[in-house]
């Protein structure tokens, strides 16, 4: 055998035993693609912290939830008026804060204001503030995308 026939031999075995690795890497596994949709379609409430946290200053700051950036206002005795938002202001991208004597969310770096439900009330912001459902089960704070 010539030295040029064993390497090609050689190429075409190594070729030949990475085949069944190259073929499972591209193909799609349909149950995963199934119930993809599904979950997308109806995303689930997300836990992001307790009632104690909560109820300690009124309000609960998550930078890095499973749903993003959420600020939740209100306690356990008002679970019916709780409002979740991403704290993330839609001019800049700074961190709102809420003022409970105002009762609006306030953007520190250009003085937007939002209403409690997210819409801008006082620019330089354009757009509302994302909003979330919150609820309180189990002595956890959970909230939803909507």
């Amino acid at each position: 055998m010539k030295r040029r026939e064993f390497f090609n031999w050689v190429g075409l075995g190594l070729l030949a035993s990475s085949l069944p690795i190259a073929i499972a890497a591209c193909s799609t596994d349909t149950t995963t693609t199934a119930s993809s949709p599904s979950q997308a379609a109806t995303p689930k409430w997300q836990k992001i912290g307790t009632v104690a946290e909560l109820d300690k200053t009124g309000q609960l700051l998550v930078p890095d939830s499973p749903v993003g950036a959420v600020l939740v206002v209100g306690t356990s005795k008002a679970a019916k008026n709780l409002v979740a938002v991403n704290p993330t202001c839609t001019h800049k991208g700074c961190t709102v804060a809420w003022k409970t004597d105002k009762n609006q969310f306030v953007c520190p770096c250009h003085d937007a204001e939002f209403a409690r439900e997210g819409k801008v009330q006082k620019g330089p912001a354009e757009k509302p503030l994302k909003t979330y459902l919150a609820k309180i089960e189990n002595d956890s704070v959970f909230v939803k995308s909507t």
